[in-house]
């Protein structure tokens, strides 16, 4: 198993940024699937060491429950990773920094080119997944959803997505029409799909109450043939809930 941090130039951004990337025993020997694994809003890309989902996709992988497969956690700042303005700025929003660039392309454009060109990878959408947990969670929905060329599986863990557009503090979006823009449920009441997978789930008492939109999601996936899950387990919207699931989630990924 190898872990280890990477540092790249974006030229999107204009900025340096870390990206953490898991890589299973033997990996150099062949062309391994990718999950690209999204933080939540204070999140960063230790994310796949504090969650220890390194350890966890060993002790899957090594009693044959997953397949073996890359993941990839990039550090994403506090940007819900969309393209909110054409150049990169901080602001101060109600909980904290808000980032504010072209987070989404970052993602699409450079980081999993990076990816693709330094590891060896299977470079298709059969063997490359998106997921994420809570502002993680509704990051990898919208893009998984939208860019479907890209990515075979998607999953939402406590994603964080409103029913309805709040024109609150925090300066993610300049008004409902972009809000709509990067709505996963907006992308899915206009998207078709064919073979995509997709996972999502909520604890029961998250504060949020997330899994409302969960279902309603849910509902529209499953009406429109999407190969969709939707599970409302025990738990609030915290750490504790993702490190209880994490065998679940990666299983999801690896078989």
């Amino acid at each position: 198993m190898s872990l280890t941090v990477r540092t790249i130039h974006s030229g999107i951004l204009g900025k340096d940024m870390n990206l953490a990337v898991y890589c299973p025993d033997g990996y150099e020997n062949t062309d391994l699937p990718v999950l690209y694994f999204l933080h939540g809003r204070s999140g960063n890309e230790t994310l796949l060491q504090w969650l220890g989902i390194d350890k966890t996709a060993d002790e899957l992988i090594s009693t044959g429950e997953i397949k073996p497969f890359i993941i990839v956690c990039p550090n994403l700042d506090n940007s819900r990773g969309i393209n909110s303005s054409d150049t990169y700025r901080e602001i101060r929003g109600r909980y904290g920094m808000v980032h504010q660039g072209r987070y989404e392309d970052y993602l699409i454009r450079e980081v999993i080119p990076y990816i693709d060109n330094t590891f060896h990878t299977v470079k298709n959408r059969e063997g490359r997944y998106i997921g994420g947990i809570s502002s993680g969670g509704y990051t990898a929905l919208y893009i998984g959803l939208r860019y479907q060329e890209l990515f075979s599986k998607v999953g939402g863990h406590m994603p964080a997505i409103d029913l309805s557009y709040a024109d609150e503090d925090e300066p993610y979006f300049a008004d409902e029409a972009m809000w709509l823009k990067y709505d996963p449920v907006t992308i899915a009441e206009n998207g078709i799909f064919e073979d995509t997978k997709v996972f999502l789930d909520d604890g029961k008492n998250d504060e949020g109450q997330f899994f409302r939109t969960c279902d309603k999601l849910y509902s529209i996936l499953k009406a429109k043939g999407v190969d969709v899950q939707n599970h409302l387990f025990t738990g609030s919207h915290n750490g504790e809930y993702v490190l209880r699931n994490m065998k679940t989630y990666l299983c999801f990924y690896g078989n």
